[in-house]
């Protein structure tokens, strides 16, 4: 009997010291994913007149940038964004540009010259290959989501580039389409767009832009402060 009561109370303890670190694992999981994006965001879209100071302009580049923001709105989600719904494990992979306006009616455009691909099933986006102006010899993707409307049957992608577009070129500022609200099998979102820099695999296709490490930061591309880790104020300017 002793040496079954001495059993118990070292399982108990066992079960309390598991319970206490779940705990405090999850406190630690929520202080690390804790992000201020999505109260701005709930700003821009609950609160329309606080958007001309919230919003970047859109189709220009900060001195000594060679991209161009490739579209108008409040740059909402980061890269590497913990914001729900992603998380500490699960980072953001772009930045998400919010516009002011009905889906379909908010531009955007190629954000550098490049070969635009757009793959027969996409619905809602195009992905454009270019040489890295930032790292001469290296190739790199820029990707382009959530045009379309939140049912998926209206694409506002326009028509220069329909489904199944292998390698058309572009050049930077071209119109490739319009803000929307799809997001496939996900929640409805607020209009947006998803705007991702993507590395090449050893064949030179684009990586899964889902991952993070298959992205790059679009800080210097951008001439701005875009990464999660480094950004303190809001709104988001040219450095």
């Amino acid at each position: 009997m002793r040496r079954l009561s001495r059993f118990l109370k070292l399982l108990s303890i066992l079960i309390f010291g598991l319970v206490l670190a779940a705990i405090l694992f999850w406190q630690w999981y929520l202080r690390g994913s804790e992000s201020d994006s999505n109260s701005y965001i709930r700003e821009w879209l609950y609160a329309p007149i606080l958007r001309p100071f919230l919003a970047t302009q859109g189709r220009v580049a900060c001195e000594g940038a060679p991209f161009i923001l490739p579209t108008s709105g409040f740059i909402g989600l980061l890269w590497a964004d913990p914001a729900r719904p992603y998380n500490l494990f699960h980072k953001h992979s772009g930045i998400d540009i919010f516009g002011d306006g009905e889906p379909g009616t908010v531009a955007n455009y190629a954000a550098y010259d490049g070969y635009l691909t757009r793959l027969s099933y996409w619905k809602s986006a195009v992905i454009i290959r270019h040489d890295d102006p930032l790292q001469a010899g290296r190739t790199i993707w820029t990707y382009y989501s959530h045009m379309a409307s939140e049912d998926g049957l209206t694409s506002y992608i326009v028509d220069d580039f329909p489904a199944g577009t292998t390698n058309k070129w572009v050049e930077q500022g071209t119109l490739l389409g319009y803000q929307g609200t799809y997001s496939g099998t996900d929640a409805p979102i607020a209009m947006h767009l998803h705007f991702s820099i993507v590395a090449s695999g050893t064949d030179g296709s684009f990586l899964n832009e889902t991952n993070l490490s298959n992205t790059f930061d679009p800080s210097p591309y951008l001439g701005m402060s875009l990464n999660f880790d480094s950004v303190k104020n809001r709104p988001i300017r040219c450095s």
